[in-house]
């Protein structure tokens, strides 16, 4: 897909922050669309194709938060909220409703433009690899590529993009520990200063919750303290 064809989505009611992400989307060469509030939002969605969604938090009519969730009923775009709220369960709260990153206020464009470009390359990468129609089974556990589907007991389990990647990740290289940072350099697929080691921790914490009888007595996902994660042979 060329950068011409690329659509993001701004969704804040701060109009001068919308007018410099605008400016720095358009000189990376997206085309981007603007919303002021989540209906808005949800109505663009309906009438054009948009490959990533820059969603602030704090938004009036329907917050960020309610958007998010009704978006990943129906769908994967990838979705970096926006929040001048700095405190752990804020973050934990955005990535829990199935947004792929997080990034506080104020910020500086070109760290926001570097997580773009991390989330739209990650998404052409699984895009790539849907087209294996390969599976991975361990235990009760079962990841369908192809399907972009996981099971725990029988049982679907719902998980975002990224949880998604994370645990193909572990679970294809079984045994083997990752760090935070290779977790994150594997994933988003970019070396970056920016990135935050309790986003990654975050993610796993949700992956727990998800497929794990008693995530704080991991089955699937090991933690090596100090060094990393990993999915035991």
């Amino acid at each position: 897909m060329s950068l011409k064809n690329i659509n993001v989505l701004i969704v804040d009611d701060d109009k001068e922050i919308r007018d410099v992400l605008h400016v720095y989307l358009r000189n990376e060469g997206y085309h981007v669309l603007e919303a002021e509030d989540g209906l808005q939002a949800l109505q663009l969605l309906q009438q054009h194709e948009v490959q990533l969604i820059i969603l602030d938090v704090m938004l009036p009519k329907l917050d960020g938060i309610a958007a998010c969730l009704q978006i990943r009923e129906r769908s994967a775009i990838p979705i970096i909220m926006l929040s001048a709220k700095v405190e752990s369960l804020d973050k934990i709260t955005g990535l829990s409703t199935g947004a792929d990153d997080y990034v506080t206020k104020p910020f500086h464009p070109v760290e926001l433009m570097a997580r773009v470009k991390a989330q739209l390359r990650r998404q052409n990468f699984l895009s790539l690899r849907e087209e294996e129609p390969s599976e991975i089974h361990i235990g009760d556990l079962s990841i369908h590529k192809k399907q972009h589907l996981v099971k725990v007991r029988g049982a679907a389990v719902s998980l975002t993009p990224i949880e998604f990647s994370i645990l193909e990740l572990l679970a294809a290289n079984r045994g083997q520990i990752f760090s935070v940072g290779k977790i994150h350099e594997c994933v988003w697929k970019e070396q970056t200063p920016f990135f935050s080691d309790n986003t990654v921790m975050v993610h796993i914490r949700n992956i727990r919750e998800k497929i794990e009888l008693v995530p704080r007595k991991p089955q699937y996902i090991k933690t090596v303290w100090g060094v990393g994660y990993k999915i035991e042979k």
